[in-house]
Parts: C-alpha cells; sequence; structure tokens
C-alpha cells in the first residue's frame, strides 16, 4: 500500500475585513445579486488593475471562497495575483472605497487606480 502525504491546508484566496463585508452585504441586498466576483484585469500605467463586479452564479473556472457569509467568485486567471488578498473597505473625509491589501502587489500608480502584481510562488 502506498502510503499519501496528507496535503497541506489549502490558503483562501481573498478574505474580508469586517468593514468589507458589511458594506458587500448591504450593496448585494439592494441588488439582490449571489456572490461578490473579483478579479485583475490589464490596464492602467502600472500594468494591473483590480476589478469588483456582482454576479448571479459561477462562471466557469471560477474560484468559490466564503468568508464572513459572503460568497465570493474568483477568475480562474486572478487566483496567483490575488492569494493572500484582504479586501477592505475604508471611509475617509473624500471618499469611501474597497482596498485590496495583497501581499503580491509590488507597487502602485501615484493615482491609485492601476497596481504592479507578480503571481503569488509556489511556497505561498
Amino acid at each position: 500500500m502506498i502510503e499519501v502525504a496528507p496535503r497541506r491546508p489549502r490558503p483562501k484566496i481573498v478574505t474580508l475585513s469586517d468593514a468589507a463585508a458589511a458594506r458587500v452585504k448591504e450593496v448585494m441586498a439592494g441588488a439582490a445579486k449571489a456572490y461578490l466576483r473579483v478579479g485583475v484585469k490589464n490596464g492602467g500605467c502600472a500594468g494591473m488593475e483590480y476589478v469588483m463586479d456582482y454576479a448571479d452564479a459561477p462562471a466557469p473556472f471560477d474560484e468559490i471562497v466564503e468568508d464572513r457569509d459572503v460568497r465570493i467568485l474568483v477568475k480562474a486567471d486572478a487566483v496567483l495575483f490575488l492569494l493572500g488578498s484582504e479586501i477592505d473597505y475604508e471611509t475617509t473625509r473624500l471618499a469611501s472605497r474597497f482596498v485590496f491589501r495583497n501581499p503580491n502587489q509590488t507597487d502602485a500608480c501615484g493615482c491609485g487606480e492601476s497596481v504592479t502584481i507578480v503571481a503569488a510562488s509556489e511556497e505561498a
């Protein structure tokens, strides 16, 4: 009999802060959507931009993450770029917005609209 080593626990791709979870639930209730969809796309002066949307159902190959009673869909092509990220919601005197705290982000443009992200390594 071949003995198989136990797999190490799989880290969550993304998590939500308490503030982000509360805001997502509030917005999703008004939009009557079942999922928060997150990903990245090429664009901006730093190379990539975070994207967020709401969805009724997963697309093929989406990763499904549940955190703080929110169902999150992560686009398959974004998994290695978002691995270990926390989504927060912050309010300042001038704005309220979702913020990604991403250990794979290496740089950001001056306006804060785009970022440079490297794919997570195998050790992550």
